[in-house]
């Protein structure tokens, strides 16, 4: 991680830009076939999570080749600790209703929020919820979550880069690595 920062926390690398982009290429590839069927007259809404997941939709939107159309949704359970709060706020204004939904999730880690966007979703009645996350944490999970597409599994630490923030920093690095405390 070639980034220095204000702050003197250490970050242990863990997967390379090359390693994620690879990584994004194939999970583009199998969304692409897996949803074939898709029309431009009745496409895949991708729904990326903000903030955490803009980076890994952006990339992995160009790398899928069927009919596909963009939306977004705020969720979050963290506040500026480096733990969950365990309070789930969600903010859209979507419409969804007949539509197959892959959520776009940057990190799952005890699956409260991702359950509860699902949760959220599901009463609008879409065709289909799938969700696809850039990064898994199991050891971290309190809720079960089951996910379509995951890029990574990671450790039950705190992982920074590629748009995934600490206190709003952090977002710009090309990789990923773990936050040192």
């Amino acid at each position: 991680m070639n980034k220095e920062h204000k702050e003197s926390s250490a970050i242990t690398p863990l997967f390379s830009a090359e390693a994620i982009e690879k990584r994004i290429q194939e999970i583009g590839k199998a969304i692409s076939l897996d949803f074939a069927s898709t029309t431009s007259e009745s496409p895949l809404l991708l729904l990326v999570v903000l903030k955490g997941a803009f980076i890994f939709a952006a990339d992995l939107l160009r790398t899928i080749t069927i009919p596909c159309t963009v939306d977004f949704i705020k969720a979050s359970s963290y506040g500026s600790e480096k733990i969950s709060s365990g309070k789930v706020t969600i903010n859209h204004n979507l419409a969804i209703e007949g539509r197959h939904v892959l959520i776009i999730e940057d990190i799952i880690d005890t699956g409260l929020t991702i359950q509860q966007v699902t949760h959220e979703l599901m009463t609008m009645k879409p065709a289909s919820v799938s969700i696809c996350t850039l990064l898994d944490k199991p050891e971290a999970r309190k809720h079960p979550v089951e996910m379509r597409y995951t890029g990574f599994i990671v450790p039950n630490a705190f992982i920074i880069g590629y748009g995934i923030d600490f206190n709003e920093q952090y977002r710009e690095l090309p990789a990923l690595g773990i936050l040192d405390s």
